[in-house]
């Protein structure tokens, strides 16, 4: 035989369903990745020329200089290290990589130096005052930008994951993904950490934007964009070659940052609001 259930039981039943379902959803935790990054507000304080031949991967300031690393597409011997006069923007010091090397990201660390390559699976470590190769790592997969925040280095290969690296070891200790209200954000590219937080360009996929990202979560909170920016102070004839927006540094001293890019006839200070 059938069991019948009354009716009024099935009601109760439901409505119990109901209110269970509501308990649930309103206990549940706040979702930290739904709200877009913020528009950052930026003020332009100086402009400075830049290198229109460097095709820039890494940046850094340093005791009034800039710290730059540059990669070489034709691998001809054009990629290098060097220390940039933040006025005329040109070489104050300076090596250049092997044309088998095509030159990525930059930090200086503890006196060192560490510049990656794009495929060639090596960071070479340089003493800072001298230039001279002291030590070199190898690691799997491609190297993009980086950065420190005082202890350790940080690093992206193209993805969305932000890689921790031991200075002494290279081996990493921490991954973190990067992320915003439309999911997994790839192609971090240059990487500059200031106050806690990493700034990051995008290759190609935001052409002249730079994010916020907080790295403890690898939430993206915020949004600098210079679209449009070059333009306004460049000539025509100086931005043929220009390509995206990359190398971000800044000056804990007097609290501005720079940004350039690849093949950038200009070089800018900048402060945010």
């Amino acid at each position: 035989m059938k069991k019948i259930v009354p009716f009024s039981l099935i009601a109760l039943a439901f409505t119990a369903c109901i209110n269970n379902n509501r308990s649930s959803e309103e206990n549940a935790p706040e979702n930290i990745y739904a709200t877009p990054p913020a528009n950052i507000a930026y003020t332009i304080t100086n402009v400075y020329p830049h290198d229109t031949s460097s095709f820039i991967e890494g940046l850094e300031f340093h005791g009034g200089r800039l710290l730059e690393s540059t990669g070489d597409p034709d691998y001809t011997g054009k990629s290098k290290l060097a220390f940039i006069d933040l006025k005329t923007g040109k070489d104050i010091q300076k090596i250049n990589l092997d044309k088998q090397y095509f030159g990525e990201g930059c930090t200086l660390l503890n006196g060192k130096i560490y510049q990656l390559t794009y495929k060639e699976q090596k960071c070479f470590v340089y003493d800072a005052q001298t230039f001279k190769k002291i030590n070199e790592f190898t690691y799997d997969g491609e190297g993009w930008g980086m950065t420190n925040d005082g202890k350790q280095i940080i690093m992206d290969n193209g993805s969305n994951n932000l890689y921790y690296r031991d200075p002494e070891t290279f081996k990493i200790t921490k991954t973190v993904g990067v992320i915003d209200n439309n999911g997994a954000v790839a192609n971090i590219n240059e990487l500059e950490y200031v106050g806690g937080y990493i700034y990051a360009s995008m290759y190609k996929t935001e052409y002249d934007k730079v994010i916020k990202i907080d790295p403890e979560t690898g939430k993206v909170i915020g949004t600098l964009d210079f679209t449009g920016l070059l333009a306004q102070y460049a000539q025509p004839e100086e931005m043929k070659s220009r390509d995206v927006c990359n190398g971000i540094a800044y000056d804990s001293t007097s609290k501005k940052f720079y940004i350039t890019g690849k093949n950038w006839p200009k070089l800018f200070e900048f402060i945010i609001k």
